[in-house]
């Protein structure tokens, strides 16, 4: 039997994807040089190799693609980090993951001479995956990790990774420099090889996301009740954080570290669907791939003829949105 509520999720579903389509529709047509749809359509179809085909085909198609998959699965994996550590005010750097795949690409830049996206976006991966494993290890007492003790080991590896990023950056001119664009968050100038080296694994996390998602609904209920129904606790966690580290760990290595979407999106979604993780999590992943490519539109439309990097426009408009946001639900208890 259908219910109201599900018939409502049902149509925020059908809405997102509406959004998600007019937004990658605003994504190819609108920068620095608009294109009309039809002329869209026209290099989308049947290219003849003029600037504006050009324009669509080899810059913004890519760039929008990389919106998509990079704003879901952060979307996705701020929900996942929420309900794991039932800490409202957390996003993707709260297990590390940020500051591993950023000081793994100051290594690359500093000792290796890497300089580009596609040259360390394995270095990153790389980074992020072993701040994550750190973060689990040291969360986890003999009872397993909980969600206090995941997030004091993720600010005590943040802070020294942070530490040590400050330590090379500012000894090395040029890892500063190669850094510090990375840093910043963008989708702008990837080459399109980086998504289909980190694409596999954003997949593979959103399988994982998918089948931990029933287990979650009964970890917020608390662990004990969770083993009273028959979860094993530990390995419904230890499934999240792979999961996480795959879709936040690949995002940050493609783009750099885009702040908020993780942090805002999961109570914008929780807002309309509930605290259910089975329709939390993907109406979180298509809020996540609208907002970041708005954000990436509006950064091309306000500073013509140049641009501003998506992390910033994120920021700008994550900031006060997400106190709106605070104020006026109070933050919607986990």
């Amino acid at each position: 039997m259908v219910t109201v509520r599900t018939t409502r999720r049902y149509g925020v579903l059908a809405l997102l994807l509406g959004a998600l389509a007019l937004a990658a529709a605003a994504s190819v047509a609108f920068g620095s040089k608009s294109i009309d749809l039809g002329s869209v359509a026209h290099a989308l179809l049947s290219p003849t190799g003029t600037e504006d085909d050009s324009i669509v085909r080899e810059l913004r198609l890519p760039r929008t693609g990389f919106a998509i998959a990079v704003g879901m699965a952060l979307g996705i994996g701020g929900a996942l980090i929420q309900g794991h550590t039932r800490n409202p005010l957390a996003d993707p750097g709260i297990l590390g993951i940020n500051q591993g795949a950023g000081f793994a690409v100051v290594l690359a830049i500093s000792l290796l001479g890497v300089t580009s996206p596609l040259g360390y976006v394995w270095f990153a991966f790389a980074g992020a995956l072993a701040a994550s494993v750190v973060v689990f290890l040291l969360g986890s007492g003999r009872n397993g990790p909980t969600p206090v003790t995941l997030a004091l080991a993720g600010a005590a590896v943040s802070a020294l990774l942070q530490g040590l990023i400050s330590g090379v950056v500012l000894s090395d001119r040029q890892s500063l420099d190669s850094f510090r664009f990375w840093q910043v968050g963008s989708v702008e100038g990837r080459d399109v090889e980086v998504l289909w080296q980190v694409l596999p694994f954003l997949v593979v996390g959103l399988v994982l996301a998918a089948f931990n998602a029933p287990g979650l609904n009964a970890l917020s209920l608390g662990d004990e009740v969770a083993r009273s129904l028959g979860q094993n606790v530990n390995r419904t966690r230890a499934l999240g954080i792979g999961a996480i580290t795959l879709l936040v760990g690949g995002s940050v290595a493609a783009c750099g570290p885009i702040g908020f979407l993780g942090l805002v999106v999961p109570h914008a979604a929780r807002a309309v669907t509930g605290p259910d993780h089975r329709w939390l999590l993907p109406v979180a992943g298509l809020m996540g791939g609208v907002l970041l490519l708005v954000a990436d539109v509006l950064g091309r439309v306000v500073a013509r003829p140049g641009e501003l990097e998506v992390g910033i426009v994120m920021a700008l408009v994550g900031a006060p949105f997400f106190v709106a946001l605070v104020r006026r639900r109070n933050l919607v208890k986990l």
